[in-house]
C-alpha cells in the first residue's frame, strides 16, 4: 500500500474526503518526524513505538571494488511493533 492508498483507504473508512485524509496523514506523519527529531519517542499503545538511535560509525566494504571505506555515525529511526498489531499480523 502506498500513499495514495491509504489515503483513499481512509477516506473511505472515515467517511471524509481524500483531502481531509491527505491533511490527517501528512498532519500524522510530520508530527511523529518532528517528534524523532527533537529525540523524543512516539508511543501508540498496542499499534507501536518509534524511536531515534544512534548508529556508531563502522567499516564497509563497497561491493564493487572490495575497497574497505569508513560510514559516518548516524542517527536512525526505529519501529517496534506493538502487541496488538503483532498478533494480527500473525493471525
Amino acid at each position: 500500500m502506498n500513499k495514495t492508498e491509504l489515503i483513499e483507504a481512509i477516506a473511505t473508512k472515515g467517511k471524509m474526503s481524500k483531502a481531509q485524509a491527505a491533511t490527517a496523514v501528512d498532519t500524522f506523519t510530520s508530527t511523529i518526524s518532528t517528534s524523532l527529531k527533537k529525540g523524543d519517542k512516539v508511543t501508540l499503545v498496542g499499534f507501536g513505538t518509534w524511536s531515534v538511535t544512534k548508529r556508531s560509525a563502522r567499516n564497509g566494504r563497497n561491493p564493487q571494488t572490495g575497497k574497505t571505506i569508513k560510514i559516518a555515525a548516524k542517527k536512525v529511526a526505529k519501529f517496534k511493533a506493538g502487541s496488538d498489531l503483532a498478533k494480527t499480523v500473525n493471525k
